[in-house]
């Protein structure tokens, strides 16, 4: 984590494109009209983070030669979403005053949907993601109601591990989103 902090930043910033292509991604009407997914300020939260996250665990699962490659765009990948974080409270009016206690609540939330949601990406547990997609995307204790989300997150973990790490960095391709 230190050597992070006291190592020069590269001229290269792949976290700022792949933050863009998360979101770009995750704003899809689709998600909106065929998932029904809110569209209010909290459900797009929840669908950045699982985009930004799916993208994380699959730069750092980059194995072989491209694995420090892959590790160091999934850190930048996450810097840059907590900076965008940061930013977009200011733009809401949060004052410097109340930033950091914001900031430390988001950060908390932000943290908490990555550990619910990796592990069951990882294995594959669908009535487990569908449980954490449920409560937080849609408010709803019926996994059932996250089943078409879960299925696309599935999806698109498993597309983004069988695309080369070039790929991944300069374009990733996403499923499409369905019922």
């Amino acid at each position: 984590m230190l050597k992070n902090l006291f190592r020069s930043r590269s001229a290269e910033r792949p976290g700022l494109a792949l933050y863009a292509q998360a979101v770009e991604q995750a704003r899809r009407p689709e998600f909106y009209t065929i998932l029904g997914v809110s569209d209010e300020i909290d459900a797009r939260f929840e669908l950045y983070t699982l985009h930004v996250l799916l993208l994380v665990l699959r730069l750092k699962d980059e194995p072989g030669a491209g694995a420090e490659r892959g590790a160091d765009a999934g850190q930048d990948l996450f810097d840059v979403y907590v900076s965008a974080l940061d930013h977009a409270l200011r733009e809401l009016g949060v004052h410097d005053v109340t930033i950091a206690k914001k900031m430390r609540k988001l950060g908390e939330a932000l943290y908490g949907r990555m550990t619910a949601y990796e592990g069951p990406i990882r294995s594959g547990d669908a009535a487990a993601l569908s449980a954490g997609l449920a409560r937080n995307v849609y408010e709803s204790d019926d996994p059932v109601r996250a089943a078409a989300l879960t299925a696309y997150a599935l999806t698109a973990r498993t597309g983004l591990e069988a695309q080369p790490l070039e790929t991944v960095l300069t374009r990733p391709q996403w499923p499409e989103v369905a019922a």
